[in-house]
């Protein structure tokens, strides 16, 4: 049977999170609303990711089967024109029997964004995290750099995750931008345990400020002890960028 793919956009602002749960509104929810419309049954979708609330996303990948798959322009024209303002289907395409969002995902890249100015900016206060105290850049790179290969992220692993395991391979991890400016982290990896990105960024946000040294790293990975590691960063600054196939 056919696979539907699409790629999604969403501010996660007002949601609690892409899975759809009984205590707010969720993004899989708005798009099995408007797939449910358009082929006039309900439709069940898989996600790439779960992402947390107040998460965004540029490039969520979600599939379902569809033995009569519609003209892919309704997927996105039809679709956009029944979603919010919020979401959006960027693109779909039909795939061979066996895709799924998920398990053919082979990587991910995510993009944490921090606004270093000396003031708030109102205008990225949903979409960054606003951090007024000039951060070493070069501190941060010089921690990232520790995190990169293959190595067991239980350190940076959230206390509730279900995952079997924190072993991970990281293949890219750098921190962009200038101290008192805006300032990425971009990490690309395999796969992510829950909270991975934030919680490594909350530990390179601590390198930048001086209260770790990055040349600690190392032995904190080694711990596995999530209680070592820095605070989970918060969720606005978070955006899923591309799902690797």
């Amino acid at each position: 049977m056919p696979v539907v793919k699409l790629i999604v956009e969403y501010d996660g602002t007002r949601y609690v999170g892409w899975q759809v749960q009984p205590n707010g509104p969720s993004v899989q929810a708005e798009i099995e609303r408007a797939l449910g419309t358009l082929h006039k049954v309900a439709r069940r979708v898989t996600a790439a990711g779960r992402t947390d609330a107040g998460v965004h996303a540029r490039g969520q990948v979600v599939s379902f089967r569809e033995e009569h798959p519609l003209p892919v322009k309704a997927y996105v024209m039809g679709m956009n024109a029944l979603l919010p303002p919020d979401v959006a289907v960027r693109a779909a395409s039909v795939e061979p029997d066996g895709f799924d969002a998920r398990r053919s995902a082979r990587g991910k890249r995510y993009r944490y964004v921090i606004e270093n100015g000396p003031t708030r900016a109102p205008l990225t206060r949903l979409a960054a995290w606003q951090l007024f105290h000039r951060l070493d850049v070069q501190a941060m790179q010089e921690g990232a750099r520790h995190l990169v290969g293959r190595h067991d992220f239980a350190a940076f692993q959230a206390s509730d995750c279900a995952c079997d395991h924190a072993v991970r391979e990281v293949r890219r991890l750098d921190v962009l931008g200038e101290p008192g400016a805006r300032i990425e982290v971009v990490i690309e990896a395999t796969a992510f345990v829950k909270h991975m990105v934030r919680n490594i960024v909350g530990t390179l946000v601590e390198v930048g400020l001086a209260k770790r040294a990055a040349s600690a790293l190392p032995a904190l990975v080694a711990s596995g002890d999530r209680t070592r590691a820095g605070p989970t960063a918060p969720p606005q600054g978070l955006c899923l960028e591309e799902v690797f196939y």
